[in-house]
């Protein structure tokens, strides 16, 4: 079975050969690490993916538990094979903010068994969608202070409470710290952009794409990382096209209504049913990293 590490913690000597030397002694063959010191902020942050027989994995997590209080670091360990191993459907997260197109969109596909997980919870820096997530019977959980600004470590705290497998950015509208990623590194956070990557970053591809008189127009889901432009997250893209003409308020229209909520909710399941996995950065099938 493929385990993920994640350590973040205060920066000083000596982190990563505790963890490298636990693995290793529980046999397991590592795959992929990463690190990073940012020395200004003197925080260490690491990943590290690794092999391992499924029956030493409670080993594996007993073993990280003394490393963190050896070391001082938060450590999660997680696999993508243990929700099929326990028999279990994988738990989402589903982060919002106002839009209400793209979480309605998901947590129907997993009500018709169209994403074969369990919608754990929905988490917002506001209560604007709070009736969404009443709707469908799923705890709501308010994140964010009368201003809507999120506590990020309440964010973490819920998901690692509930034991969730997946973060799912809805069209939730706030960039997530460097910290958090790290904490749910190796393919753990799911994003939805209302545009195509790479061509249309940023806040407003709309707008942007309709500036560059573009006729096609589309959505992305992918992979959140800790660095950005480290590579090809990208889960799933969708387009559709207008005419010559169309109104820019047509175009976003469209775009909200019908394809963002198509795009996450195809990205979700390739996911959630074990398709894609994220290895160095790059989305690839997942057999390939088996």
């Amino acid at each position: 079975m493929q385990a993920v590490i994640t350590a973040v913690g205060p920066d000083h000597r000596g982190l990563a050969d505790p963890i490298v030397h636990s693995v290793t002694e529980l046999g397991a063959n590592i795959a992929e690490i990463q690190m990073y010191d940012r020395d200004d902020a003197h925080v260490f942050s690491m990943m590290t993916r690794i092999e391992l027989e499924p029956a030493r994995y409670a080993d594996l997590r007993d073993a990280m538990v003394d490393v963190s209080k050896e070391t001082g670091l938060s450590i999660r360990t997680w696999s993508p094979d243990l929700p099929k191993l326990e028999n279990r459907k994988p738990r989402l997260a589903i982060c919002v903010t106002y839009r209400p197109e793209t979480p309605l969109a998901v947590l129907r596909a997993i009500r018709d068994g169209r994403i074969r997980g369990e919608a754990t919870v929905v988490l917002s820096n506001r209560r604007k969608l709070q009736g969404v997530a009443e709707q469908f019977g799923v705890p709501f959980r308010l994140i964010g202070d009368d201003a809507g600004e999120p506590n990020d470590d309440a964010m973490i705290d819920i998901c690692d409470e509930l034991s969730i497998d997946y973060v799912v950015l809805a069209r939730y509208m706030r960039v997530l710290p460097a910290a958090s990623c790290w904490k749910y590194a190796g393919g753990r956070i799911i994003n939805l952009h209302h545009g195509l990557l790479p061509s249309f970053p940023g806040m407003r591809p709309y707008h942007e794409a309709y500036a560059s008189r573009m006729l096609a127009y589309g959505a992305t889901c992918h992979f959140i990382v800790p660095e950005l432009d480290a590579g090809n997250q990208i889960i799933n893209q969708s387009t559709y096209s207008v005419l010559p003409g169309t109104s820019l308020d047509e175009v976003v229209r469209r775009g909200q209504e019908d394809n963002e909520p198509d795009c996450l909710v195809e990205g979700v399941r390739r996911v959630v049913d074990n398709e894609v996995r994220l290895h160095f950065n790059r989305v690839v099938a997942a057999h390939s990293v088996g």
